[in-house]
């Protein structure tokens, strides 16, 4: 995996520190997804949501991802477990790709183990940020 500075916003910790505490209390996730999450948070640098550079992945943002061994390029939605939905490209935080991405910013390769081994994946570009777009309630 590389390590580079993870950016989040204070609102998003908060909600995602809740979600992982909750999820452990009532064993809705595996745990070594919300502990792969828990990582990613506890080495990021927190910041407002002012604060936040509008290249960096939050939660709802839309990004273009591509993969390094196939070149297939996808887009996908960062969303809460509740929000997830395979047909509209919704991914889980909690997903391992979900957990991957978050706080990384364009142009970032990102490598990160998934069940089906090691993927390499370049941020190409973020479609739409939640707080640089002013939707700073989402």
């Amino acid at each position: 995996m590389t390590k580079r500075k993870l950016y989040i916003t204070e609102l998003d910790k908060q909600r995602l520190d809740d979600l992982i505490e909750k999820a452990r209390e009532f064993g809705t996730q595996k745990s070594k997804d919300l502990d792969a999450l828990a990582a990613e948070l506890e080495r990021a640098e927190v910041v407002s949501q002012k604060e936040i550079p509008p290249d960096i992945i939050t939660m709802n943002s839309q990004v273009s991802l591509r993969d390094l061994s196939t070149n297939e390029t996808t887009t996908y939605t960062l969303v809460f477990p509740d929000e997830s939905n395979v047909d509209e490209n919704k991914i889980s935080v909690l997903a391992p790709i979900g957990t991957a991405i978050l706080g990384y910013a364009q142009g970032d390769i990102i490598e990160w183990q998934v069940p089906a081994g090691l993927r390499k994946l370049k941020v190409n570009e973020i479609l739409y940020q939640p707080e640089s777009s002013g939707d700073l309630h989402l």
